[in-house]
């Protein structure tokens, strides 16, 4: 496989048309090696438009999506990021080429020594990985906070208003939010003390993460 051939066509034929315009987002996937964070048994699935299953029942998300939600939350290079799901660590590594810090959550502890493996490699110093139960997720990093952004790289049912909390004024949550069929990525900003917008930004779908928690369904 032409490495670099598919690359610039993962850019050109997927990304570009999913109205990821970005010109620093774009140069960052063409240099970040998304090659480099994938299974090894997927390596050559590693520039097509699908999600990539990951050990443990996760998946990468299609690089549209990752590429789609970063330049939605516009990171700025003095800002600090939660991401929660570190799975193959891809996201972080594009999270720590724009941002001065971030810190990433995962429950699995293979991938979290794996992805820290990754990262270590692609020289990227300023993201850290941490393994933490199932349910702490869900919960974020309270003694942490605030955070300028923060990233769920995985699908909830709705966002745990303790995690809108730990964002600053002017910060940004991005969440893949709902139930299958359809589920709909959605921005989330800290407007005030107590106030929130949000905007929804593409449907698409996503695996669920561990430990957020799911609405009652009442059987009749």
């Amino acid at each position: 496989m032409d490495v670099e051939r598919a690359r610039f066509n993962m850019i050109e034929q997927q990304i570009r048309p999913w109205d990821v315009l970005d010109g620093a987002v774009l140069d960052l996937l063409a240099r970040v090696r998304r090659e480099d964070f994938v299974p090894p048994a997927y390596k050559a699935l590693a520039f097509v438009d699908t999600q990539l299953p990951l050990p443990g029942g996760g998946a990468m998300l299609e690089p549209k999506v990752e590429a789609r939600l970063l330049q939605e939350l516009q990171v700025q290079r003095h800002e600090t990021v939660l991401e929660i799901g570190t799975g193959s660590g891809f996201m972080a590594a594009l999270l720590g080429h724009r941002a001065l810090r971030v810190i990433t959550l995962e429950c699995d502890p293979a991938l979290a020594r794996a992805a820290a493996d990754r990262l270590q490699r692609a020289g990227l110093a300023n993201v850290a990985v941490r393994t933490v139960g199932a349910e702490a997720g869900a919960r974020g990093l309270p003694g942490e906070a605030p955070f300028d952004v923060i990233v769920l790289s995985g699908s909830v049912a709705e966002v745990p208003r303790a995690l809108l909390e730990q964002l600053r004024v002017g910060g940004r949550l991005a969440a893949i939010v709902g139930d299958e069929p359809v589920m709909m990525a959605r921005l989330y900003t800290r407007s005030g003390e107590a106030a929130w917008s949000e905007v929804d930004l593409f449907e698409t779908v996503a695996p669920r993460l561990a430990g957020f928690p799911e609405p009652s369904r009442f059987h009749f």
